[in-house]
């Protein structure tokens, strides 16, 4: 794996931490799955016509 650091909002953190603490996982495992998901979302629609 590769570390990257990302700047976010405190807002932005704030909201993502909620789901992480709701969801029983870490923040870094939320926004790493939030990230992998838009990026296969943003992939599909590349490649319609």
């Amino acid at each position: 794996m590769v570390e990257i650091t990302v700047l976010l909002e405190p807002s932005v953190v704030l909201f993502y931490n909620q789901i992480a603490q709701a969801a029983g996982i870490s923040l870094q495992q939320v926004l790493s799955d939030a990230l992998f998901k838009l990026a296969g979302e943003l992939s599909l629609e590349a490649l319609k016509p």
